[in-house]
């Protein structure tokens, strides 16, 4: 089995504040981190910020700060929503740190010396907020095609990067390795472009001064996507030959919006190439979130905060329905009613109730402890049986990215769990003396299951599992649990006390605000 797993978010611009297409793509990263830990694998978890670039530099003049200013300010935004939203990253890179610009230099310098830079001059469009170039065929009614605001012209002396000399490489790359681009729109979108013919790229810009200096120069800093791409390796010590890149090198997954994907399955597996260094093994394009219908924007005031969204509803709750509501990869709509009806139905009215009789039930009829018991019949063995499916079901989907797919199985599982209890009817049992033992059984093997449960949601909702965990007789951190020991049905022993708890997803009731 493979034995490490690095995983990557984008690293975010600090020229804004996070929300929740941020807190999205970081959610999604930590819960393929956390499951592969739970697997087995030695997990890197990598996620930052991008604190260089035009748009930084005009938004701290705007402001009336340096850049450096406003990103050591605009940072602690990011750290804080990550520590609220329970992110388990391992590093946390920023490009304004000096193993990153020793990276970039020594990167550039490595790509130098195989002959893919030369020293030229640029003219075309650019798209400020995209940090975008742009061909005059490329503008969509004198606009930049990827967000639709307004582009400069720019013409200046720049570094050149060969990208023409990767085209067919590239092209060969993509068809050797379906997988390298997720999901598949994107991958024919890349594939389409590249085949349209791919123009060397402009790495240095001399119009503005908030970047990294080109080594050997007075007045070029590096193009923030040349310069903000190489996080992924200066994380690693690649500047220094450290044990982290030997040792974690390539990425297996980048997760990323699809507005970047270019930059991510065309610019950088290019750069790559020039260097001479292996290939990120999966590129994966997650879709936008609009809001009640309409896109997100500053302008419409519907920016969607995800610290309010976690005080107002709950971590776990969010965690849960931005990773159920839609299939990761397409486009999904956040609206009030949506994350309510997830919160009643699935987690208070499925999971909650679950574990709410569960532990109900057996502190009346048994004062909370558990009494002998034996294998039971048919019920019980089909219920022992089909959690080895969930565990398989929820890796195959987790290694698609399918989230709402691994979380869909797993649900399925608690209602098959609800409907043995409604089957078994232990309120009927604990009338007949006869069938103590029956009785019993079935309030095991419904502890059983619900500690299984915990397991398997434990990578989703970490702070819910573990409360389940303690309450269900758990030891210790329900995070140094395998996620391939679930499949070994637990012979919990007689005596053990199971504890009442709050509920715990409590209903919500629904005003109809936003």
């Amino acid at each position: 089995m493979q034995s490490k797993f690095y995983i990557t978010t984008p690293i975010y611009y600090v020229n804004d504040l996070p929300h929740i297409g941020h807190a999205y793509t970081t959610i999604a990263a930590d819960v393929l981190a956390r499951y592969k830990r739970m697997a087995g694998y030695t997990v890197f978890f990598l996620t930052g910020t991008d604190e260089h670039g035009l748009k930084v530099e005009q938004a701290a003049r705007d402001v009336g700060e340096t850049p450096l200013q406003l990103a050591n300010r605009v940072v602690k935004r990011f750290q804080t929503l990550w520590n609220e939203l329970n992110i388990s990253h391992d590093d946390f890179i920023r490009t304004t740190e000096p193993r990153h610009a020793e990276t970039v230099c020594r990167f550039f310098q490595k790509i130098e010396a195989n002959g893919d830079i030369y020293i030229g001059s640029y003219e075309d469009w650019y798209c400020v907020p995209c940090e975008s170039f742009w061909t005059e065929m490329q503008l969509e009614n004198g606009t930049c095609p990827d967000c639709h605001r307004p582009v400069e012209k720019v013409r200046e002396e720049s570094y050149f990067f060969r990208l023409s000399r990767y085209q067919e490489p590239l092209l060969a790359y993509y068809r050797e390795n379906p997988e390298f681009i997720q999901p598949a729109s994107r991958y024919n979108e890349i594939v389409n472009f590249v085949r349209q013919g791919l123009r060397d790229l402009s790495i240095s810009r001399t119009s503005f001064s908030w970047g990294i200096p080109v080594p050997g120069t007075s007045h070029h800093i590096f193009y923030v996507w040349f310069d903000a791409l190489l996080n992924y390796i200066s994380a690693l010590d690649y500047s220094t030959g450290g044990e982290r890149f030997t040792t974690l090198w390539p990425a297996d997954v980048h997760i990323i919006g699809k507005d970047i994907v270019r930059f991510h399955a065309v610019y950088w597996p290019a750069f790559l190439m020039s260097a001479g260094l292996p290939l990120p093994r999966k590129v994966f394009a997650h879709g936008w979130w609009t809001i009640e219908g309409k896109k997100m924007s500053k302008s419409l005031g519907n920016v969607v905060d995800p610290l309010y969204l976690s005080r107002q509803y709950g971590v776990d709750a969010l965690r849960y329905f931005l990773l159920r509501e839609v299939p990761f990869g397409l486009d999904g709509d956040y609206s009030h009613n949506a994350i309510i009806g997830r919160i009643n139905s699935d987690l208070a009215n499925d999971l909650g109730n679950l574990l709410s009789r569960t532990i109900g039930m057996l502190h009346k009829y048994h004062g909370g402890t558990l009494k002998e018991t034996s294998t039971g019949g048919g019920r019980e063995t089909m219920l022992r049986q089909h959690i080895a499916k969930v565990v398989k079901d929820v890796d195959a989907a987790l290694e698609e990215l399918a989230f709402h797919r691994a979380l869909f199985s797993i649900w399925e599982y608690i209602g098959m769990v609800n409907k043995y209890i409604d089957e078994s009817a232990p309120w009927i049992l604990v009338k007949d003396r006869t069938k103590e033992h029956e009785l019993a059984t079935v309030l095991a093997h419904c502890v059983v299951a619900l500690r299984k449960i915990a397991v398997l949601i434990a990578p989703f909702m970490p702070n819910s599992a573990q409360t389940m965990w303690q309450a269900l007789a758990g030891e210790g951190s329900i995070f140094e649990q395998k996620m391939q020991d679930v499949v070994l049905w637990d012979s919990m022993p007689q005596g053990t006390r199971i504890e009442k708890i709050p509920a715990l997803f409590p209903r919500i009731q629904n005003d109809g605000g936003v």
